[in-house]
């Protein structure tokens, strides 16, 4: 009984924002908006669905979205794996608690001013221009390349901290033994360390992709012209002002860390985290 007081509340709360709200969104999917009056009417239809499916733009934007959550979460794992095995395995543990702060930073400023401060630095005539210069190089600017950058350092830290807490549960005993057995470090990593390390490349592996599926505010700012599946959506819940549609754009991310989350679980890691 004490268990189920606790419990219930956070339970119920789950509950009405997260499975009442993505049912509300299902439901909404299915609804039109009457062309005269621009009205939603409750006419059960598989429009807004099947145009989702079927139309081009929508596939063309579904690629690209995917791509950029997949490229930014290889991006994010590959910065990620060295900088947590030096605070976790390398540095000492004043250097370790100093080195978490410095990756929690970023965290504690506001999203909108780390967007906007990329924005500035790999404008034309930026810091990035400034930098590379003198070696014949230019910066990007505005476009995809400029999204990928923008939010591969938003969501950093959430790779960093999941990898670096698994990397505190492998012991040191069984990277010293490996060593005493004859493995050089690269052998060590790849047959004692990353089989561990798994779970967590996955977890961290979650928040990069899903956050940067659904994001859109960094491509107004940085990404120029190209859309995401959240512009998509923000454009048809104001300027369009057809929420069907929106319901039902923002039913393919959804869609999409389904068969991912599945994906995961197959492979047994979230069963270990």
């Amino acid at each position: 009984m004490r268990l189920a007081g606790l419990l219930a509340a956070p339970l119920l709360w789950l509950g009405l924002v997260y499975i009442a709200a993505l049912a509300a969104l299902l439901i909404t999917a299915l609804w039109t908006v009457d062309s005269f009056t621009g009205q939603i009417s409750q006419t059960w239809t598989l429009d807004n669905i099947v145009t989702v499916l079927t139309g081009s733009l929508y596939q063309t934007v579904t690629g690209r979205t995917v791509g950029v959550a997949l490229l930014v979460t290889v991006i994010d794992v590959l910065v990620a794996l060295p900088i947590a095995f030096f605070m976790a395995k390398v540095a000492g543990p004043r250097l370790q608690r100093v080195l978490v702060i410095a990756v929690l930073m970023p965290l504690w400023a506001s999203y909108l001013v780390k967007a906007y401060a990329w924005r500035s630095v790999l404008s034309q005539g930026g810091i990035f221009d400034w930098l590379v210069s003198p070696f014949g190089g230019e910066s990007p600017g505005y476009g995809l390349p400029a999204t990928v950058i923008t939010l591969s350092y938003l969501w950093l830290p959430y790779v960093i901290l999941p990898i670096y807490a698994g990397l505190e549960r492998v012991p040191d005993s069984l990277l010293e033994a490996s060593g005493d057995l004859g493995a050089k470090t690269g052998r060590t990593l790849v047959s004692i360390v990353l089989p561990m390390l798994w779970p967590a490349i996955i977890a961290g592996s979650i928040f990069s992709f899903s956050l940067s599926l659904g994001d859109y505010i960094t491509v107004n700012i940085v990404g120029g012209a190209n859309q995401l599946l959240g512009n998509l959506v923000f454009a048809n819940v104001g300027a369009a002002n057809n929420l069907p549609l929106a319901a039902a754009i923002a039913l393919i991310p959804i869609a999409i860390m389904f068969v991912y989350l599945t994906a995961a679980r197959r492979t047994g890691a979230l069963s270990n985290l």
